[in-house]
């Protein structure tokens, strides 16, 4: 560049010094001279030779006509088409093949037409509108004719718009179902009330139920005929249509229930699924889905990585492309016998995936997406993952996981079922809570965590009823897990002190104590061996503790949480206590070995930094994922994380499954007794008592006004951290008066 401008710099100096080295041009430029002389051959062309090229026009556009008719205009169109198709590569033809297959249909069923028509005093009179091409079509026979274009015009407009044709005929041949009379209700009546605490029943009808006394267990109960509503009006739904009133004040929309919720042995009422939304999913564009895996096969092609893209799995946030790696080939040149020169293959081994892996970056700057992740290989399949962000995110609805066939499944097995979301090519993931059995969350502020644990307590809300199922709540922001107040299924209400979440913890330690001991004397080994052939008065229900934030109980009493939640994780899975931790701080201090160690089902939101992930799954991949939902899944008999797209669970669903849950509510004594806990001796001051210095410490202390723990390290000869806890212990029995000093024990032998 420097030279270039250096010469261009010379050439202009040199101009400057001779400015009358060029002489003025006078006269005509050549450029026009050329244009002129140009025009007037064309001219004179035109004179000589214009009526000779004008006869032959008129013959060539006659035969044409007479050839094709009017159809030359669908032909022209068809080439049109087909240059267009030439130009862009053939992408549209792959991907709506239907509608070009129908196009040419429909233009051939056109042609014909134009057969039928003969106008008289033009050129047509002698063939037809459609020349002699549209006779071929429409055949010697007029009727037949008219049958076989008819029929390619139907299934040319069947291949270029079903959907629309078969709605059309349904509606014609098909007419809409009468409406029912005014007097026969379709489902049920509603009937209003607030969040009191009260029974589904109304009050005639429980003051006949205590006359009659308690139903007998072997006797099947039939649903009541009313269920408790959300709103303050009364409404009757017929045939699924809602009867025109006034608008309710709830702020929360009212659902219209399609079928009965289930009753079960206790009287409970289980809550139907229409409680919750109706899922909303979002198409996304096939032709787009094509481009993206053009780049990347281009992209692999220009860093010298051979592959194909041979399948693409479309989920709601990300779009998996599976590449199956190419070849590295090896030729030689080979002189044949006519002495030319070929090349031939020696040798060829698979592209090694780490060379696919290594190209993230490049990729994602080719795909212009934010970031990219590379599953390699896939679980299964001998192709690597290349997972790539969608231009429009989706949202999982709980709704649509429940209905799925996979957690139907897991559904009728376990009942502690989790609908966890769907994965990168749509299917549904489904988790079992007793098989975790304990489960650990993580994630920044912001990318889910609160989502996934309404949405795990929605769905166990969905169903079991509070005989099969107790929870509690530790909620240490006051705000998030509060909105499940009013829940029969609350062993104690939502706790939002430190304090009674670590009793709540020794609580559950004495719960699994007495549970184990209970087992002993049925001689079962489990819960559910226990509660077999057991009404829902005397069957054990399942315990699950939820914590939205593990950081504050760590910081408040760090030795004694992580004891207790190391203790419940590793015997509480037989008597049906399971832990759900969540923390927005996966540091090494918060999530400890001990607590990895306990919880091997682990789910991981984005993250700032590979550490974090590494703390939590014990591999990277975390600090790529996208938030908002967007999580990897690591079960416990998995051994590589799953990305998903958790489910979401909006406030308007929690507040009616809310209510549903409220309405049923009776006057019952809460199981969880706080006061009876017992606060255990520190484990600091144990240690300090059985410390044998602390006699000389003691004597230390008399002798000397002020001391501290570098003192005593110097004049004790210990470590820092042991004079620290005899200080601690001193100043501790300085605040008790002396009264609870004990005699270190005797020093073993």
């Amino acid at each position: 560049m420097a030279k270039r401008r250096v010469n261009r710099t010379r050439n202009t100096s040199r101009a400057a010094e001779h400015p009358s080295s060029k002489k003025p041009s006078v006269g005509v430029p050549l450029r026009i001279a050329m244009r002129l002389v140009l025009v007037m051959a064309v001219a004179v062309a035109a004179i000589l030779f214009g009526p000779r090229l004008v006869a032959l026009g008129a013959d060539v556009w006659e035969q044409l006509l007479l050839s094709f008719g009017l159809g030359i205009i669908l032909l022209a169109v068809a080439i049109g088409a087909l240059i267009k198709l030439i130009w862009s590569g053939f992408g549209p033809l792959r991907t709506h093949w239907n509608v070009f297959l129908g196009a040419v249909l429909v233009g051939m069923g056109v042609w014909g037409l134009l057969a039928l028509v003969k106008p008289a005093g033009t050129v047509f009179w002698t063939v037809t509108l459609g020349g002699k091409v549209g006779q071929v079509i429409l055949g010697t026979s007029e009727v037949g004719g008219v049958i076989r274009v008819s029929a390619l015009l139907l299934v040319g407009l069947v291949f270029i718009a079903p959907q629309p044709l078969v709605k059309t005929l349904r509606w014609l041949f098909h007419p809409r179902p009468r409406k029912a009379p005014k007097g026969i209700p379709f489902a049920y009546d509603r009937i209003t009330g607030g969040l009191a605490s009260r029974s589904v029943l109304s009050d005639e009808e429980s003051e006949q139920r205590e006359r009659r006394g308690a139903i007998p267990a072997s006797q099947p109960m039939k649903a009541t005929e009313s269920i408790p509503d959300l709103t303050s009006e009364k409404r009757t739904f017929r045939l699924g249509r809602k009867e025109p009133e006034a608008a309710p004040p709830s702020p929360v929309p009212a659902i219209i229930p399609s079928r009965e919720p289930v009753v079960t042995m206790g009287g409970w009422q289980i809550p139907p699924v229409d409680v919750l939304d109706k899922p909303k999913e979002i198409e996304l564009n096939r032709e787009e889905m094509d481009k993206r895996a053009r780049l990347i096969e281009e992209a692999l092609e220009s860093y010298g990585v051979e592959g194909k893209v041979v399948q693409i799995n479309t989920g709601p946030t990300v779009t998996q492309f599976g590449v199956e790696p190419g070849w590295v080939r090896r030729f030689r040149k080979v002189v044949d016998e006519k002495g030319e020169e070929r090349q031939e293959e020696v040798s060829r081994t698979r592209i090694r995936v780490d060379r696919i892996t290594a190209l993230s970056n490049d990729l994602a700057l080719a795909l212009a997406a934010p970031s990219i992740r590379i599953e390699a290989p896939i679980p299964g399949k001998s192709m690597v993952g290349v997972e790539v962000p969608n231009s429009a995110f989706g949202s999982v609805s709980l709704r649509s996981v429940i209905e799925s066939t996979s957690f139907q499944k897991m559904q009728a097995k376990t009942k502690l079922a989790l609908a966890l979301g769907k994965g990168a090519g749509g299917e549904s993931v489904a988790g079992d809570l007793t098989k975790m059995p304990h489960l650990l969350i993580a994630g920044s502020t912001g990318s889910g965590k609160t989502v996934c644990l309404d949405s795990i307590i929605c769905c166990l809300l969905m169903h079991n009823s509070p005989d099969e199922l107790r929870v509690l709540l530790v909620d240490p922001k006051r705000v998030e897990l509060v909105a499940f107040s009013d829940i029969p299924h609350l062993a104690f209400p939502v706790v939002v002190d430190t304090d009674k979440a670590v009793k709540v913890l020794r609580w559950l330690n004495v719960e699994m104590d007495r549970r184990y001991r209970e087992f002993a004397k049925a001689k079962a080994r489990n819960i559910e061996s226990f509660n077999k052939d057991r009404s829902p008065g005397e069957a054990m229900p399942y315990l699950v503790l939820i914590v939205d934030e593990l950081a504050d109980l760590m910081m408040a009493a760090f030795d004694e949480v992580e004891h207790t939640l190391c203790r419940l994780a590793q015997l509480a899975r037989a008597t049906g206590i399971h832990l759900v931790v969540a923390t927005q701080r996966p540091s090494v201090d918060v999530v400890t070995g001990l607590i990895k160690a306990n919880f091997p089902t682990r789910i991981s939101f984005a993250v700032t930094s590979q550490v974090d992930s590494r703390t939590i799954l014990d591999t990277v991949g975390a600090e790529k994922l996208l938030g908002r939902g967007d999580m990897l899944y690591l079960p416990s008999e998995a051994g590589r994380p799953k990305r998903l797209q958790g489910t979401f669970v909006s406030d308007a669903e929690m507040e009616r499954l809310v209510q549903f849950w409220a309405g049923q509510r009776r006057q019952e004594k809460a199981i969880v007794d706080l006061e009876s806990v017992e606060s255990p001796e520190g484990a600091g001051q144990r240690a300090a008592v059985a410390d044998p210095m602390l006699a000389e410490a003691r004597k230390l202390a008399d002798e000397h006004t002020q001391i501290s723990a570098s003192f005593l390290q110097r004049r004790l000869r210990i470590g820092y951290p042991r004079a620290a806890r005899i200080m601690e212990q001193l100043e501790m029995e300085a605040e008790t008066g002396g009264e609870q000093q004990e005699e270190p024990p005797p020093p073993e032998v």
